[in-house]
Parts: C-alpha cells; sequence; structure tokens
C-alpha cells in the first residue's frame, strides 16, 4: 500500500521567527515534486517534518489516516525515508549498509543477500559490496545511501540535496532507482541547488517564499545560467 500525505496549518518557528506556515499541502502516490527556496527558508525542515523526524509548532500531518503526532510518541510510520545531503553510514562493509534495513522486513538471509547485491549492482558497486564503507568516496556513499533506500520500497523517499557533489554517472544511477520507484507508485520529493538528470524527473514544484509555499502544477525552469543552475 501507499501512502498519501495531507498536512493542515503546517508551521515551524524557531523562537520569534516564522519559517514557514502552510495552510494545505498534499502528497499522492507517483507524485514527483521539486522543492525550491533560497537558503534558509525551511526545505530541510519541512523534509524533517514530513518524515516525522522533527515537530512542526502547528498543524496536522494525515498519512494513511494514522496522524504523523503518533510519532513523537514513539510510533514509527513505515513507508517514509528521508535522505540528506551527507548520509549517515555505520562502522560496516557496503554491503552490511545496504542489508541494514531489510533485515527487520526479509527474513531469509540469501534473499536479503540477493536483494542487496541487486541494489548495489544497480549502482554500480557491487564489487565493492565487502568493503569497509570509510574507503568509499563522497559520492560513493551517496549511491550507498540511495541503494539502501530504494531495497526497501519506500512510499515516498525524500531527498535532501541527495545529488550534491555527485558526479553525472552518480546522479544517472539514482535516476534509475528513482524512476523505478515512481514506477511502483513511490512518491519523491528532491531538493537541489543545480539542475540536473534527477530534477527532470519532477512534474510539480513547491517553492517555499516568505514563509509561504507556493505550488507550481506543471514544473518549467524558466531560466538556466551557464552553471546550469535552476531558478523558478
Amino acid at each position: 500500500m501507499h501512502i498519501s500525505i495531507e498536512a493542515t496549518d503546517l508551521s515551524v518557528r524557531f523562537k520569534h521567527r516564522l519559517l514557514f506556515h502552510i495552510p494545505q499541502l498534499k502528497l499522492e502516490p507517483q507524485d514527483s515534486i521539486y522543492l525550491t527556496g533560497d537558503n534558509g527558508v525551511g526545505k530541510t525542515t519541512l523534509l524533517k517534518v514530513l518524515a516525522g523526524l522533527q515537530k512542526p509548532t502547528s498543524g496536522k500531518i494525515n498519512t494513511q489516516h494514522h496522524w504523523l503526532n503518533r510519532l513523537f510518541g514513539g510510533y514509527y510510520q513505515n513507508g517514509i525515508i528521508y535522505m540528506h545531503q551527507t548520509p549517515y553510514m555505520f562502522d560496516a562493509t557496503v554491503f552490511d549498509n545496504v542489508c541494514y534495513g531489510l533485515k527487520y522486513i526479509i527474513r531469509d538471509r540469501q534473499q536479503r543477500r540477493n536483494e542487496a547485491i541487486n541494489a548495489l549492482r544497480m549502482v554500480g558497486l557491487e564489487t565493492l559490496a565487502d568493503e569497509h564503507i570509510s574507503v568509499l568516496s563522497g559520492g560513493e556513499r551517496q549511491r550507498v545511501a540511495m541503494a539502501r533506500a530504494w531495497v526497501l520500497k519506500p512510499s515516498v523517499l525524500l531527498m535532501d540535496e541527495s545529488s550534491a557533489s555527485m558526479d553525472k554517472e552518480s546522479i544517472s544511477r539514482q535516476v534509475v532507482l528513482a524512476k523505478d520507484l515512481l514506477e511502483r507508485g513511490s512518491s519523491l520529493v528532491i531538493t537541489s541547488h543545480q539542475h540536473n538528470e534527477l530534477t527532470d524527473l519532477c512534474r510539480r514544484q513547491w517553492t517555499i517564499n516568505d514563509t509561504k509555499l507556493i505550488e507550481r502544477a506543471d514544473l518549467q525552469l524558466v531560466k538556466k545560467d551557464k552553471d546550469n543552475y535552476a531558478y523558478a
């Protein structure tokens, strides 16, 4: 089953500063959304709120008829994954990092291994499966993070600058897995300061500006400068 997220009267404040106030927000299965805005407007905060990692100052978030504020009392809502620009890696092998979440959903050890190796193959790192994670570059770790997310088949994947510092090939590998998730009915929200192959997947756009969330039904980048930066 795939997740729809609905939020009403959502706001976050830091002391006396209002970061954003969103009267209504909806994320449906197979949505692909490009979240934009200047630095400091609250893009990361919004993603963390949607993932249940941060409690909003006000408002309600309804996920499959389960109120997300239960999360903050210890309730775990399966199916939403937040990917940070600098992903946390366990002090273990590349394989173990990808396989970590699978042990909670697949009991058979060989099946877990097959799933993890397949995910690593799709990001071009299967030959490094038994290497310690510390030997990988930053871009390779991002590939591992994407493989780790993909193998769990999340209903919602929130990608916070996950393509930053990645080369073209690494981004293309991310795109293959992101496309597969969309075809399976998952939804994506992607933040990136740079227009690339990953943001090309997006069909809607959210922009945080002056504490408000502005939505555009069809993503059309109206201007790109010589460095390929996108402005909405």
